[in-house]
């Protein structure tokens, strides 16, 4: 029977076809003819105006000269109101910063005010132009009449913060945009000098009011500072005419002069003052000049402002010989961590000069490394372009010898 052979041959032809289509899966499908979908492209996130300062700021860094980014880490004073002499000595050592002495202080605000703006010889970077306005028993201003630390320290945190929104408010007013006025040490010893301008008698109480005179002094147009790291409290002497000394662990220090400081930091305080105390168990050099007080507040405390020196001058009154030179005494400390390094004590337009001159010869001859000058200078031209820009358009960043400050 041929026919019922061929028949079930082709039946089983066709099963084992099925079988093996089975065993593939399935006949491949036809193509979709729908075409795919477009991918979407996220559109980046435009950059914040921190971080066009930024971008800004190591520009600028990036095209100075040597002798501009030694300026630009300068901040100094020289005595009198001679508005033609102030802006001399800014136009000569390419300063980043003036410090506004009692002698630089005129009679009335709005003289002031005048003075402060002849300063600024680049616009577009505006300099650091500080006083120390602690109020109370620190008062460079005469008409400042708001509460300082020796009434404050005995009220609530409230009066601390209006007190110095208002000093804020009326320093801006006068063209100051920096403070060297939060006293951040403590002390229950009545009989220190620095008693009366601390703002309380205990670590807690004191890092109560720190925060709160941070808060209120940070009205935008002015940068507060914080001083005199890591706590004058602990360490008993004057630091015009020595450099006190504490025999403090560091473990010491966390847990009782540490706390003003980190409360002053967490509340945003731009700027850090490093006083010239010795703490021996951490350093034997003092805090000014040592890199162990510079890597504790940065890498322990956090802080990511400007880091600031009390006057160097002042070293000079130790009496001790490796203080005397005080271009030696900025390299040191620039080089140990130091943003800014302010002069002051003996200072005039020709000594300025020569400390710029002598950073400089530094960077040339290795002394100081260029790095940590780029570093610096980046942070300090940071700060100026945000205090530039309070209340202001961000379109300019779219191009990516009386008493000494104490």
């Amino acid at each position: 029977m041929p026919a019922v052979r061929t028949r079930l041959g082709a039946s089983i032809i066709a099963m084992v076809a099925l079988f093996g289509v089975a065993l593939l899966g399935c006949a491949p499908e036809a193509a979709d003819p729908r075409p795919e979908p477009p991918q979407v492209t996220e559109t980046p996130e435009p950059p914040t105006p921190e971080e066009l300062r930024h971008q800004a700021a190591t520009a600028w860094v990036d095209q100075a000269t040597p002798r501009e980014l030694a300026g630009s880490v300068i901040m100094a004073s020289i005595s009198g109101t001679d508005a033609g002499a102030l802006r001399g000595v800014m136009e000569a050592a390419g300063l980043g910063g003036f410090i506004m002495m009692g002698s630089n202080v005129p009679t009335t605000a709005d003289e002031l005010a005048a003075l402060t703006a002849n300063l600024t010889v680049d616009p577009q970077l505006p300099p650091l132009v500080a006083v120390d306005e602690e109020g109370g028993v620190v008062t460079r201003l005469p008409w400042d009449e708001f509460a300082g630390a020796n009434t404050l320290r005995f009220a609530p945190a409230t009066e601390t913060e209006a007190a110095f929104r208002g000093r804020a408010e009326l320093l801006a007013a006068s063209g100051l945009n920096v403070n060297f006025g939060v006293v951040a040490d403590v002390t229950s010893d009545a009989n220190s000098f620095i008693y009366l301008r601390t703002l309380g008698d205990d670590p807690q109480a004191a890092a109560t009011r720190v925060a709160a005179a941070v808060t209120g002094e940070r009205i935008g147009d002015v940068a507060t500072t914080l001083k005199h790291f890591p706590g004058h409290g602990a360490a008993p002497g004057d630091s015009h005419l020595t450099i006190p000394q504490a025999d403090m662990s560091l473990e010491q220090w966390r847990a009782s002069d540490a706390l003003p400081f980190e409360a002053g930091i967490e509340a945003g305080a731009e700027l850090l003052m490093f006083g010239h105390l010795r703490f021996t168990q951490v350093s034997a050099a003092p805090a000014s000049l040592a890199p162990e007080w510079y890597d504790i507040a940065r890498e322990d405390l956090g802080f990511e402002g400007v880091i600031v020196t009390d006057d160097l001058g002042m070293l000079q009154a130790s009496g001790e010989a490796e203080f005397q030179d005080p271009v030696k005494n900025v390299v040191t400390a620039l080089g140990a961590g130091a943003d800014l390094a302010l002069v002051v004590v003996g200072m005039d337009t020709d000594g300025v000069v020569a400390v710029v001159d002598g950073v400089t010869a530094a960077v040339e001859s290795g002394a100081l490394p260029r790095e940590r000058l780029r570093e610096a200078a980046i942070h300090c031209a940071e700060l100026r372009l945000t205090l530039a820009d309070s209340g202001q358009s961000d379109s300019h960043l779219d191009t990516a010898q009386d008493q000494t400050v104490s």
